[in-house]
């Protein structure tokens, strides 16, 4: 299944309706950091985002030092920012 990148207007739409969320790579990707107050907090919320990412095929790519968790998403067959990336960020919000 053919995944599309977004339009302009669809990722403002979409960004606007996510938390603390901002586009990265000229708009192709979406970035955020998540800060907690210990390690420990920090791994349990990967290893959360990680078992979603399983179940939805789409993982981020992402870094960890201490209680600090970066999440950038991109689509890499729509060769930027699609549907799925919206989807992933929100369904991560909600953890």
């Amino acid at each position: 299944m053919a995944v599309e990148k977004l339009s302009e207007s669809e990722r403002e739409t979409w960004l606007s309706a996510l938390e603390s969320w901002e586009l990265a790579r000229d708009g192709d990707a979406i970035y955020r950091k998540f800060e907690f107050t210990d390690f420990s907090e920090a791994w349990g919320f990967m290893s959360r985002v990680a078992l979603l990412a399983d179940a939805q095929d789409h993982h981020p790519e992402w870094s960890n030092v201490y209680n600090t968790v970066e999440i950038t998403l991109t689509t890499h067959d729509a060769d930027g920012l699609s549907l799925r990336d919206m989807k992933m960020a929100k369904a991560i919000d909600a953890l």
